[in-house]
């Protein structure tokens, strides 16, 4: 009895909106009926105020919107929602109540400068933007780690979903880029009835961990042969002159207070930024600009070291460098999995290989890897998608291990852009699939029929809010999608 009231009035503080089922007896149901006629007048930020747990962070000013980063209170455990909660940064970029939303993450942090992803432009709609749970600052404190997953990040998504819901009552739509694919993905895995489409960019499906065969057909065919024989001359000369390297590397993590006690010594660090050097040009770059990649044969130890540099970033594995993507780290070492090539070019040289994700949280976090987790997300997607469409790069590296779709799937898409790197998007694929991808958008969203007809984006490019796909993800160095 004490247990059951405890959580009843736990509940009752919390939310309003926490119960996922979204039940509510008659006198609440005449409540709300009086309040949303009630709002129909009233100004959106207050409207937006009023949903049980939100508070607003900041307004920032941006023609022909509103723009509001919040906080919104969620369950650290949705299936234990009364013991304890925490602050979830959340951005509403609001248009207008009549259009249709979509619901954009990054995977990662909530960036705060008003943007707008490509399937909010070519619906013309109103965005909201969620931080992912653990990354600072929407990290319980003291931090659960057990508590981080997909399934409790989905259950995120839905309740924000949910209580938006009542304001933005048009047709909803989830996106997101490399990790924040995958997140939308993964929402509409346990979630399948909120969405009304889905529209993942370069999201990897990583099945089973331990087989990564795919990544390494895909380096001993991506570009042209001369363009990856100068990029695998400049890394085999990184390891080749470890010793000069090392004492520059070591002089400058002195000179920046970098420290490496998470991932154990400097000497990992310096073999785990060489061994991203490829991935990394390709992840974000491309052929186009392979030349501009020095011949290592006669290249000085600062060229290298500076050539490294630029594409990998001798910071990306500090304990500095590491700390604010220890969620994703921790994810990728208990359920997302984490690619291990070959580089038989490195025979010889590597000391490590490509080291797993758990190098990469602190030891002090316990952790355990569920293989089953992105087993049965494959399968839920391979018998179950529904208006749901899969965007990815052809020279992308994180393209190897795609998402596929099964007899079963309906109105659902798998589309490549050709040569397009982590950056890929609709606007870069072939005609035929552009304007089938626009037009899916566009009927997913409800638009009138002559606008899906025309299959062409309903808003027009805006330099400031329309950022690339690329940059929705991870622009830091690392191995990370």
């Amino acid at each position: 009895m004490r247990k059951s009231l405890r959580w009843a009035l736990s509940l009752a503080v919390l939310i309003g909106t926490a119960a996922p089922t979204g039940v509510a007896t008659a006198a609440d149901t005449d409540k709300d009926s009086t309040a949303v006629v009630d709002s129909q007048s009233a100004d959106i930020k207050d409207r937006i105020l009023a949903i049980p747990g939100m508070s607003l962070i900041e307004e920032k000013p941006y023609a022909g919107y509103r723009y509001f980063v919040l906080n919104y209170k969620q369950p650290i455990d949705h299936r234990r929602p009364w013991a304890g909660t925490f602050d979830q940064r959340i951005s509403v970029l609001h248009k207008d109540t009549s259009r249709p939303t979509v619901f954009r993450t990054s995977g990662y942090s909530l960036s705060t400068t008003p943007s707008r992803a490509e399937p909010t432009r070519i619906v013309d709609g109103n965005q909201v933007s969620m931080e992912y749970r653990f990354f600072t600052p929407s990290r319980p404190q003291p931090a659960d780690w057990s508590k981080l997953d997909i399934w409790q990040a989905a259950s995120d998504q839905h309740r924000i979903f949910t209580a938006l819901k009542k304001i933005y009552g048009q047709k909803w739509l989830s996106t997101g880029a490399s990790k924040g694919g995958m997140t939308a993905t993964y929402f509409e895995r346990f979630y399948p009835n909120d969405m009304d489409g889905v529209v993942a960019y370069v999201a990897p499906n990583d099945v089973v961990n331990k087989e990564d065969s795919a990544y390494d057909r895909f380096f001993a065919t991506v570009g042209t042969k001369e363009c990856r024989d100068r990029l695998n001359g400049m890394q085999r000369e990184a390891l080749l002159r470890r010793a000069p390297l090392e004492a520059k590397y070591k002089a400058w993590a002195a000179s920046e207070g970098a420290t490496f006690n998470t991932i154990g010594t400097l000497d990992k660090a310096f073999e785990a930024v060489v061994l991203d050097f490829v991935w990394g040009f390709w992840q974000y770059y491309g052929e186009d600009v392979c030349d501009q990649i020095p011949d290592a044969r006669t290249a000085s130890d600062d060229t290298v070291y500076e050539t490294i540099d630029a594409y990998s970033g001798w910071s990306a594995y500090t304990d500095q460098g590491l700390e604010p993507y220890t969620p994703y780290y921790y994810q990728a070492a208990t359920e997302l999995g984490s690619p291990d090539i070959e580089q038989p070019h490195l025979k010889g040289l590597s000391r490590y290989g490509y080291q797993p994700a758990r190098n990469f949280v602190p030891r002090e976090i316990p952790m355990r890897f569920k293989p089953h987790a992105m087993r049965d997300v494959d399968n839920w997607v391979r018998k179950n998608a529904n208006r749901m469409l899969f965007v990815y790069g052809g020279n992308d590296p994180w393209g190897s291990e795609k998402f596929h779709l099964g007899k079963s799937a309906r109105d659902s898409y798998v589309y490549v852009a050709p040569g397009a790197n982590h950056g890929a998007n609709v606007e870069g694929l072939v005609e035929a699939e552009r304007n089938k991808a626009t037009a899916r958008i566009l009927a997913w969203a409800g638009v009138p029929a002559p606008a899906v007809r025309a299959a062409q984006p309903l808003a027009r490019f805006d330099t400031r809010l329309d950022r690339k796909v690329d940059e929705d993800a991870t622009k830091e160095h690392g191995l990370r999608p």
